[in-house]
């Protein structure tokens, strides 16, 4: 019989990974904070879900997103997985985070419900689980920014404040953050099983991915080569949808790529200025292997990874298997290119294709380049035909690209005011621009003041509104003798 209480705040679990094998996850206790506060709460995510958002914001709600209470339906476990961590393989799995169960949407829809910086667990490896708040507060601004640049992405429903400090290399307040997400199949998940399970388990795992996030190829006779086949064709059009916007993960470990194709981790994440291929801000990251131009290779790199667990499923005989991977493998760079290629267009407001326009692209990136020209703002001027607005304007290449530019306008059918029309839903007004993100969690953190992430996050909601109100978030930061770095945070 459903709890009232439960009934009440919409939670509507269930815990259909908790019927796989027990060596996939971990049952976890509550690791109970001392006085949790909420600090954020995403109302219109909630509403999606189902979630009643009064009920939610009050005690009883928050301390379910505090991991002090477990709603009714939940299962809290730990997830199991392995990785590749910067190209070395290790085991790992949720040190510091606890599923506490699938919604079931009002539409139907599955997702995971994530506690994340709840406490230890079994896979903790010696740290203490918990998280502290600036890195909470910074997954939830980039990742619902993300979202509202239609970048396939993981959620943030709230964060809150656990009372408890945590000790790194200073004391720094303890947060809780509720993650949603299509699930957290990651990578490493199959490889974990791949390594450390046996192949019907491993056949289990393909089938619950296939069943969750693929049904429309679950009846295909070549089911798992139909799985891969499908998570490259969405890594494709994800990898492509970074390099559009100039965003950095920052740590594209195996663990960190998701079977659902949705961005994960927001760690060391961040948005690029000046256009640079080389562009690393990772403090971890000393030999450039995640850098933005290093993407799309990593990308292909962690799925031949991916693809080299299901071997066992693709064929009885090695060599067929590995052929056969390595054909849906190789295909990827391919539609990653023609993906990236679509967007671009769209960035310059073309609408058919010209075998010319790649070269006219790659021409303007390498003036972008040269002039450290920023990537966001420059596509904004051209959007409005505001040549003097970037760094380029007034240098004799420009004027020469820019003239091209014109010239293939004019030789398809859609007039400019239609191009400019698409060009306004191509290039957002707005990114989260890391120093106004910093800005924002100095205030949260130091001062406790909110107003200005919430200001932030108001701005974001919208990015390709282009409304006055975004103005002054499209600035620069200022000039700095050192280069911004961001760090794992935990």
């Amino acid at each position: 019989m459903t709890n009232k209480k439960e009934k009440k705040t919409g939670w509507n679990f269930d815990n259909s990974y908790a019927n796989l094998p027990k060596s996939f996850f971990a049952s976890v206790n509550l690791n109970p904070v001392s006085s949790p506060k909420l600090i954020i709460f995403n109302e219109p995510l909630a509403a999606s879900l189902g979630l009643n958002i009064q009920a939610q914001k009050s005690e009883d709600g928050v301390a379910t997103l505090a991991g002090n209470e477990i709603p009714e339906g939940a299962l809290p476990l730990a997830q199991a997985y392995a990785g590749h961590q910067f190209g070395h393989f290790t085991m790992l799995g949720d040190g510091r985070a606890m599923l506490l169960g699938e919604q079931i949407t009002p539409h139907g829809e599955r997702v995971d419900i994530q506690l994340k910086g709840s406490g230890r667990t079994p896979y903790s490896r010696g740290g203490d689980g918990r998280a502290s708040l600036g890195p909470m507060l910074r997954e939830y601004i980039i990742s619902e920014a993300m979202h509202a640049l239609d970048i396939p992405t993981t959620r943030s429903l709230a964060v809150v404040t656990t009372g408890e400090p945590v000790i790194r290399e200073t004391e720094l307040p303890g947060a809780i953050l509720t993650r949603v997400a299509a699930s957290h199949l990651r990578f490493g998940t199959f490889q974990y099983i791949a390594k450390w399970g046996s192949v019907e388990e491993l056949r289990g795992l393909a089938d619950y991915a296939l069943k969750r996030h693929f049904p429309e190829v679950d009846e295909d006779e070549s089911r798992y080569l139909s799985l891969l086949r499908e998570v490259i064709k969405r890594h494709a059009m994800l990898i492509a949808k970074w390099q559009l916007a100039g965003f950095i993960h920052g740590v594209m470990n195996t663990d960190n790529m998701t079977i659902s194709g949705e961005t994960i981790d927001y760690g060391p994440c961040a948005f690029m200025d000046a256009y640079d291929p080389e562009t690393v801000f990772s403090s971890i990251d000393i030999q450039g292997r995640y850098a933005y131009g290093n993407q799309p290779y990593i990308a292909g790199w962690n799925l031949a990874r991916f693809a080299e667990t299901l071997l066992p499923l693709l064929h009885a005989d090695q060599e067929e298997a590995v052929q056969l991977a390595q054909d849906e493998i190789s295909n990827f760079i391919e539609l990653y290119q023609r993906n990236w290629l679509a967007g671009m267009r769209r960035k310059l407001g073309l609408f058919n294709e010209e075998i010319q326009d790649e070269a006219l692209i790659n021409d303007l990136l390498k003036l972008m380049q040269k002039h450290r020209a920023d990537y966001t703002n420059t596509f904004l001027a051209l959007t409005f035909d505001n040549a003097e607005g970037t760094m380029l304007f007034g240098t004799e290449e420009f004027a020469d690209w820019h003239k091209q530019w014109q010239d293939r306008l004019g030789r398809q059918e859609e007039p400019k005011t239609i191009s400019q029309q698409l060009m306004r839903r191509s290039n957002p007004a707005v990114i989260p621009r890391n120093h106004r993100v910093e800005e924002a969690l100095d205030a949260a953190v130091k001062q406790g003041d909110y107003s200005v992430m919430e200001r932030l996050l108001g701005v974001l909601s919208s990015p390709y509104a282009h409304s006055p109100e975004q103005a002054d978030y499209c600035t620069l930061p200022p000039e700095s003798s050192s280069p911004y770095k961001t760090f794992c945070g935990t």
